[in-house]
C-alpha cells in the first residue's frame, strides 16, 4: 500500500531523546520557514505532540518544554497551504470537551479542512495531578469526550448526558469542513486503546510497537463488534519509521542512555524498512529524519527524503 508522511518539526519540544543543540535558537521565522518546506515537498502531515505541565521528576527523561497543540496548530497552518496539521498526540482528559470542539472545528474552517485530531488517555500521573483530574478516571473521561466531540460535529441540536458533560438546547456552528468529521487517531497500545481505535477512531497510533507484533494486534481490533460499524470509511495506521529507544515511561533503554532512534543507514535501507511497515498494515509514518547540526542541514535532508526516500513508497 502506498504511504504517507508525517513531520516532526524541530523547536516544538525538547524531549531528550530527539532534541538537537540548534533547535533552542529557533524562533517564529525558522517555524515558518520550516512550515513551508515541508509543504512545498509534498508531505501529508506536520505532527504537534502536546503536553501542559511536566512533573518535576520527569523532566530529565521528558524535558519541560512542550507546545499547547492547538495553539501551535494554528500557527502551522496560517503559514501553509495543503499539508495537514496533526495533534499527535493530544491527551483528552486534559481538555473540556465542548470547548476543544469549538478549537478544532474552527482550526479546520480557516485551514480548510486541515486538521486531523489523535488523541491518547494519558500516562503522567503528575501531570493529571496538577491539573486537578483524578488519574483513575483517564479512560473513561477519554470515551466520553469522543462522544461529546462527535455530538458537537454532527448532531444539528447537540445534546448529551454524561458523567462529566451534560448540555442540551444549544447551537454550536462552525461545524467542522470535513465530514462527519476530521479524522480521530487514537493513540496507545492497550486493550482498551485498541476498542477505543475500533469504537471511535479513523485511525490507530501505537507507541513502541515491534513490526511483528502488529498484524496480530491489527487482527483484534477489526474483530471488535465496533469497527464493523464504522462501514467503507477508512482506518489507518500510523507507526514511526523508528521509535526512540525508551520504554513505555519514557525511560531510555539503550547502552548510552540516550534513548535515541537508530534509524536504517542508506536510501535502500531505509525504503526496505518503510515498506516493511506498509506490508504489516502501516499506512502512515513518519519522515526518517536524523540528526543534524544546522537547520539548514535539516531542510537539505528534508528534500533528499521526499524526493529519493518518500516518493518511490506513495504509489
Amino acid at each position: 500500500m502506498p504511504l504517507k508522511f508525517t513531520v516532526n518539526m524541530p523547536g516544538l519540544t525538547r524531549f531528550p531523546p530527539t532534541v538537537q543543540p540548534w533547535e533552542a535558537g529557533i524562533g517564529p521565522a525558522e517555524m515558518r520557514r520550516m512550515a513551508r518546506r515541508i509543504d512545498e515537498l509534498g508531505f501529508d502531515a506536520i505532527n504537534v505532540p502536546e503536553h501542559i505541565v511536566i512533573p518535576t521528576a520527569m523532566v530529565p527523561i521528558m524535558g519541560a518544554f512542550w507546545p499547547h497543540a492547538l495553539t501551535a496548530m494554528a500557527f502551522i497552518a496560517g503559514a501553509t497551504e495543503r499539508v495537514r496539521i496533526n495533534s499527535g498526540v493530544v491527551v483528552l482528559p486534559y481538555h473540556e470537551p465542548v470547548n476543544l470542539a469549538k478549537q478544532v472545528a474552527t482550526l479546520d474552517l480557516l485551514s480548510g479542512g486541515r486538521v486531523m485530531l489523535s488523541i491518547g488517555s494519558g500516562h503522567a500521573e503528575g501531570e493529571f495531578a496538577a491539573l486537578g483530574i483524578p488519574f483513575a478516571e483517564r479512560g473513561r473521561r477519554t470515551d466520553e469526550a469522543l462522544a461529546v466531540l462527535k455530538a458537537c460535529w454532527t448532531e444539528d441540536a447537540p445534546s448529551f448526558h454524561g458523567q462529566w458533560s451534560t448540555f442540551s438546547d444549544i447551537a454550536f456552528e462552525p461545524r467542522p469542513v470535513q465530514r462527519p468529521h476530521p479524522p480521530i487517531w487514537v493513540g496507545g497500545n492497550s486493550r482498551n486503546a485498541l476498542r477505543r481505535a475500533a469504537r471511535h477512531g479513523d485511525g490507530w497510533c501505537p507507541w513502541l510497537v515491534k513490526n511483528e507484533e502488529l498484524p496480530g494486534q491489527l487482527a483484534w481490533l477489526r474483530d471488535q463488534p465496533e469497527f464493523a460499524h464504522r462501514g467503507t470509511r477508512p482506518f489507518d495506521v500510523w507507526v514511526p519509521a523508528a521509535s526512540p529507544a525508551v520504554d513505555e515511561h519514557h525511560r531510555p533503554t539503550d547502552e548510552a542512555g540516550t534513548g535515541r532512534a537508530r534509524l536504517p543507514r542508506g536510501r535502500q535501507a531505509l525504503i526496505d524498512a518503510l515498506g516493511a511497515l506498509a506490508l504489516a498494515g502501516v499506512t502512515w509514518t513518519s519522515a526518517p529524519l536524523r540528526n543534524c547540526a544546522t537547520l539548514e542541514e535539516w531542510l537539505e535532508q528534508l528534500e533528499w527524503l521526499a524526493t529519493e526516500v518518500c516518493a518511490p513508497l506513495r504509489g
